[in-house]
């Protein structure tokens, strides 16, 4: 369940970068790097795990990641020669300009925005749409016009406030590679099964601890316990059933793994502060 290091591309003696990737899918492992991240998706549908937040990803998200925060995006599919997904990818790390950079006064806005990246951030509205603009003009451009574009990025987040915080406060701290897997395991196992009932003693034995063990260091890990963690897949796969289809909530709790629709609804009300009625008469 450890995030492994990643080392992220890029052109020799180049300050930051930005990739069109096309690929079958995002890969799997839960992993962590320097360089800040802005990730706008053009094309695939799964589930996001940044920090301890846990939510569904469509095209059109776009998120802003903060230095070091463990993340990873799990596609709904994944078949052989195909392609799933699509994205415009900009990397640049906090330093990318020098220690000194973030410490004069014309930077301070930048400086806010990087502080505010630790938790990972979702971009809404005209924010997103000015952005992902700027991200696909900048693909193309080189030397100074690239850097210009990189400015009037950063120009565009530090005075926008269309955005969500994603993860809370997240206890990270850099972990050996021995149990780089253990969160790979968990994620695979909890999103191929969660509709069915999962042992947490199973759970346990993929990762090679006793229960106990588990159920500790998972807590360590992520600030929440395992069945926390199951619940919240369950329910955000509930979520998508609400917003895509027109199934009863009845067959909803039964398709997301609960065992009743009374036991659906308590969840469900904790976890968004409505019933699921509520909320699929919202999207109208």
């Amino acid at each position: 369940m450890k995030a492994k290091f990643h080392q992220v591309p890029k052109p020799f003696n180049n300050a930051f970068s930005i990739r069109h990737d096309i690929l079958p899918h995002f890969g799997t492992i839960w992993h962590y790097h320097p360089e800040i991240e802005l990730h706008y998706l053009i094309k695939g549908e799964g589930v996001r795990f940044i920090g301890d937040h846990i939510d569904h990803f469509r095209e059109d998200d776009m998120v802003l990641l903060g230095s070091n925060l463990p993340h990873t995006w799990k596609c709904n599919e994944i078949k052989q020669g195909e392609n799933h997904v699509e994205a415009l990818v900009l990397h640049f790390h906090p330093e990318c300009f020098g220690k000194e950079f973030l410490s004069v006064s014309e930077t301070q806005e930048i400086l806010k925005l990087l502080q505010l990246s630790k938790n990972g951030l979702i971009i809404h509205g005209d924010t997103k749409e000015r952005i992902k603009e700027l991200m696909a003009a900048m693909e193309y451009t080189r030397g100074l016009e690239k850097l210009i574009y990189l400015f009037a990025i950063f120009r565009v987040l530090a005075t926008s406030e269309e955005y969500e915080t994603l993860s809370s406060s997240f206890a990270y701290s850099k972990l050996n590679k021995i149990d780089e897997s253990r969160m790979d395991k968990v994620f695979s196992h909890t999103l191929t099964n969660f509709r069915e009932k999962i042992s947490i003693e199973d759970v346990a034995i993929l990762c090679n601890l006793s229960t106990t063990s588990f159920c500790r260091y998972f807590k360590m890990i992520t600030n929440k316990s395992y069945f926390d963690f199951l619940t919240e897949v369950r329910l955000n796969h509930a979520c998508r059933l609400i917003i895509d289809s027109d199934l009863t909530m009845q067959h909803i709790a039964i398709e997301s793994g609960f065992e009743n629709t009374s036991n659906f609804y308590r969840h469900f009300r904790n976890f968004k502060g409505i019933t699921p009625t509520e909320y699929r008469k919202g999207l109208v």
